[in-house]
């Protein structure tokens, strides 16, 4: 055979790399990025997902780390899905993402379901020191054509 077949994925990942405010409005930008980094793929993670993920991410990023460092996304597109990360300034770890701490959230609270989400709808996520601080990512399995809403 004479290269790749059509149906073939790269082999080699796909990335970007944003640096947003350090403000609300970078919720709606990360969710932008999100979205057309996705739709680079043909057969690619579930996009609302990834979009609602990386939302709560970087409100995350916005609302528990103080000063005016850039909050910075990265987006990694790979054969078997995607990886989202955000970085900050701050090197506390993101309180109780990969393990609950107690038991479910109060539902009468506007606040403290963010991180169960992640949990519960991606398929593997952490956190990891930086030089400058910390970065909190997920990953989302590739969702074959069959299973996606047709757009």
């Amino acid at each position: 055979m004479n290269g790749p077949a059509l149906y073939e994925l790269p082999s080699a990942p796909a990335s970007w790399r944003i640096a947003l405010p350090h403000t609300a409005a970078a919720v709606p930008v990360a969710r932008a990025l999100v979205r057309t980094a996705l739709a680079e793929l043909e057969q690619g993670a579930d996009c609302d997902t990834a979009e609602l993920l990386t939302a709560e991410l970087v409100a995350n990023a916005v609302e528990h780390t103080r000063g005016e460092t850039p909050i910075v996304l990265v987006v990694e597109l790979m054969p078997s899905g995607c990886q989202v990360e955000v970085h900050d300034a701050d090197p506390a770890p993101p309180g109780d993402l990969t393990c609950p701490l107690g038991g479910p959230p109060d539902p009468w609270q506007e606040h403290g379901r963010g991180l169960l989400l992640i949990r519960a709808l991606s398929s593997s996520c952490g956190h990891r020191p930086t030089e400058s601080g910390k970065a909190v990512w997920f990953r989302l399995p590739v969702v074959p054509a069959q299973r996606r809403p047709s757009a």
